[in-house]
């Protein structure tokens, strides 16, 4: 309810993790959907069914796209290995859809032990999890400097394998599709009760040729992360694909704010375009690729341990719900095999090819240059700028990591802020809200649900600029400091 001090205030929404309006390219979805639906040859195959793994010219000019900006070939990863091929892309109905349909392929509630999820996490992916059959399996690996605590995880780990020894849960025990009436409504009885493997009789799926049951999930946003903006150091994609290879886990990133991406200091752009046309570090699906053998290495399995989600609802619009997965050719296959794929067909198979045409003319890579990081850059510099002058002087952090050269180039779409100690942030937002028609997002919202004794973030805050126009976003950043700045006089 808006009180005196509000009904005269506009709201201002630093929340939500949308482009703004604004930002939108239309006109080049407008000339890129008239290319196709005027063109028969292409309008007519892509009304109807697609090819399982996506729109084959799309795939190819995502493959050739992706080599450009993350120059895998020249990676300090590993050794030469070429472009990125056509065979490890597959397109997908967007991140969040994505992550669900691996799920469905690669894991299973009885025999996969856990999901570690880096944190601060994003967390709506934590719903996506549970409704996969995760509730109560989701562990928090605590952020370190370097974007990851290694020691950590890797203990948590060694202990979750101890327990699956205990109960002997070595090696999925598939179920096969001549229970009797008998056993399965034992069985079902059991599952609804508990997941763990000394309960369930056997995995809760089938065993198929184009698929595997890792045993551990990891899920992580390594550049530019949601929320924290930390970037991961190529020293921690590097253990972290090691450790993965050693417990058999699947590594799920999402490399969704990549591309979005401008140097720290405001005049660099300018003096430095270059800046902007390459990836601050290998993805963790091309550490994969290439380090000590990559995904062909001796005793290795093919399917890999790294998968990269990619969208572009961060560089197009969240409407196109369209994105892409990489990993290697064995893992996109089995993926692309998702019974919801095989029944009704890629997703968004026109919508792929309405992307392929912005692709391939160029409008799409002229709209991230010439729109989106301008804008996002401005308007970061912008926010930075209103922190350092409102709330800083009252004692509000930025923990951004300031180490190696990802400090050079940041990007994304959020803030992460350490509020003055002794605050609560689930209160600021609510005075945020009553006294000052502003949103912003609790720390608390980013922990990893259900995991009792994992981090808590209740001491910080979370701010974008994606969304709104730079003038609304200093006036938010300025409402904070008098909402910090009242509760800090009252704490003193």
């Amino acid at each position: 309810m808006a009180t005196s001090n509000t009904a005269s205030k506009p709201l201002i929404n630093l929340l939500r993790g949308w482009p703004s309006p604004s930002l939108l390219p239309t006109a080049a979805l407008a000339s890129a959907s008239q290319a196709t639906l005027q063109n028969p040859s292409l309008s007519t195959p892509n009304l109807l069914y697609g090819d399982f793994a996506g729109y084959p010219p799309l795939r190819a000019a995502i493959a050739q796209w992706l080599t450009t900006f993350y120059t895998p070939s020249t990676s300090p990863a590993s050794e030469s290995i070429g472009p990125i091929t056509a065979e490890r892309i597959c397109v997908t109905g967007g991140a969040s859809q994505n992550i669900a349909c691996v799920l469905q392929v690669y894991s299973d509630p009885c025999y996969t032990r856990n999901i570690w999820m880096v944190a601060p996490t994003y967390f709506l992916a934590c719903r996506i999890f549970e409704d996969a059959g995760f509730a109560g399996k989701l562990r928090a690996v605590p952020e370190d400097e370097e974007g990851i605590d290694m020691k950590f995880l890797a203990e948590e780990i060694q202990q979750s394998e101890s327990s699956a020894v205990n109960k002997k849960n070595m090696k999925p025990v598939y179920m096969t599709t001549t229970f009797t009436d008998t056993l399965y409504s034992h069985y079902h009885l059991e599952v609804t009760k508990s997941y763990d493997a000394d309960v369930c009789l056997q995995t809760l799926k089938p065993p198929r040729p184009t698929s595997k049951t890792y045993k551990h999930i990891i899920y992580a946003v390594p550049t530019f992360s949601n929320p924290s903006s930390k970037t991961m150091s190529l020293l921690r994609r590097q253990q972290l694909v090691r450790l993965a290879r050693e417990y058999d886990a699947l590594i799920v990133t999402d490399d969704v704010y990549d591309m979005l991406q401008w140097p720290t200091s405001p005049s660099s752009t300018a003096s430095n375009p270059s800046t902007l046309d390459k990836a601050v570090e290998p993805r963790i699906v091309d550490v994969d690729r290439t380090l000590e053998g990559g995904t062909e290495r001796q005793g290795a399995d093919g399917f890999g341990n790294a998968m990269s989600n990619g969208s572009f609802s961060k560089i197009v619009a969240p409407g196109v719900r369209t994105g892409w997965a990489e990993s290697t050719p064995k893992f996109i296959e089995g993926l692309s095999l998702t019974g919801s794929t095989a029944s009704g067909g890629c997703p968004s198979t026109l919508t792929s090819t309405i992307i392929y045409e912005l692709l391939q003319s160029n409008d799409l890579q002229h709209h991230l240059h010439k729109t989106l990081i301008p804008t996002y850059s401005s308007r970061y510099h912008a926010t930075i700028a209103a922190i350092e002058t409102h709330l800083l002087p009252l004692g509000v952090r930025l923990p951004q990591s300031n180490n190696g050269n990802r400090t050079t180039v940041v990007g994304g779409y959020f803030i992460w802020l350490t509020l003055p100690r002794g605050l609560q942030a689930k209160e600021v937002v609510r005075r945020c809200g009553e006294d000052e028609e502003l949103i912003v997002s609790s720390g608390s919202a980013f922990e990893v649900a259900g995991d009792e004794g994992g981090a808590r973030f209740e001491g910080f805050v979370r701010i974008c600029w994606a969304w709104e126009e730079e003038g609304a976003i200093e006036e938010g950043v300025r409402r904070l400091g008098r909402v910090i700045g009242g509760m800090v006089g009252r704490e003193r």
